[in-house]
């Protein structure tokens, strides 16, 4: 089981999606059901969800490692992980 102030890794590699325009809440904890937006999940724990907003209309990768240096974004952190 996952320590409370350890982040779980939802995914090994990112989810590419496209977002509409509005404010969103990224998982830090990776505990959430949906693995990229918060759901309350991380309640109980040092983690809380990074709010970020998309002005238009794009195609993201959203980091499921939560390693990334460049939240919600992929930076390619996931990528050791896949190797082990």
């Amino acid at each position: 089981m996952t320590a409370p102030n350890e982040a779980v890794i939802a995914d090994t590699k990112p989810e590419v999606i496209e977002l509409a325009p509005g404010k969103y809440f990224w998982c830090a904890c990776g505990r959430s059901a949906s693995k990229k937006f918060c759901d309350g999940s991380h309640q109980g724990t040092s983690f809380t969800p990074f709010a970020f907003e998309v002005t238009e209309t794009k195609k993201v990768a959203i980091c499921n490692c939560k390693q990334t240096q460049n939240s919600p974004f992929c930076d390619g952190s996931h990528q050791p992980l896949m190797a082990g």
